[in-house]
């Protein structure tokens, strides 16, 4: 089975966009792309070159936001939390600390997505992985790449599209995550970005099984 490598992040006119002064939001809007994708681009495009940030400020006249000394010290209880933990405050936690946290990260989010991040918090946070998409998110998005790696591995190993309704193992359970995809994009659900991946590693994936008889494979 041959496959295309997927269009690597972060897309080059995001990027360009975003120095240019534009907004995640104006992004996403101009270039019909789900904000989520967008924002994870960019994210990518800022880990990279950590003076993107100023760039995009500078050109969009941003203000830079006041930091004051409570702020740089719930930053510094988030990371050693998230470092000895693992983990993300909740804002359903019964610890009030752990409240206020997950709060105050919560608004560091929203500034981080409209490009008003204050750089020291920009900075001081860079040391979390993914700290601007929500954990539930991140863990979304590991599965929905696991099972497509799996699911390439499986096609290439020969085998024919998964049922659904195969008895329960592994053809079944990437055939219900293959027909979940195939029924999302029906509806207009799945996100373009997602679909894209699809048509590049798994091409054929929205028919699947052709009808008619089975190919011979093998050697007499």
């Amino acid at each position: 089975m041959v496959t295309r490598r997927r269009t690597a992040a972060p897309n080059a006119e995001w990027v360009l966009m975003y120095r240019g002064g534009l907004t995640r939001a104006r992004i996403a809007a101009l270039t019909r792309a789900p904000a989520g994708t967008v924002g994870y681009h960019l994210s990518v495009a800022l880990a990279a070159d950590p003076g993107l940030q100023a760039e995009h400020e500078k050109a969009a006249g941003t203000p830079v936001p006041p930091v004051n000394g409570q702020g740089l010290a719930r930053m510094c209880q988030l990371v050693a939390m998230v470092q000895s933990t693992g983990g993300y405050p909740s804002r359903a936690s019964d610890d009030a600390d752990e409240r206020r946290l997950a709060s105050w990260l919560e608004r560091r989010r929203r500034e981080a997505a409209a490009g008003t991040l204050a750089p020291a918090y920009r900075e001081g946070l860079a040391v979390l992985a993914d700290w601007q998409r929500a954990p539930r998110a991140v863990a979304d998005e590991a599965r929905w790449q696991d099972r497509l790696a799996t699911l390439a591995r499986y096609r290439a190993d020969g085998h024919d599209w998964p049922r659904h309704k195969a008895p329960a193992g592994e053809e079944h359970d990437l055939g219900v995550w293959l027909h979940a995809q195939r029924q999302k994009a029906r509806r207009g659900e799945l996100e373009p970005d997602k679909a894209r991946t699809l048509d590049e590693v798994l091409p054929g994936w929205r028919t699947g099984r052709q009808r008619g008889p089975k190919p011979v494979t093998g050697t007499v």
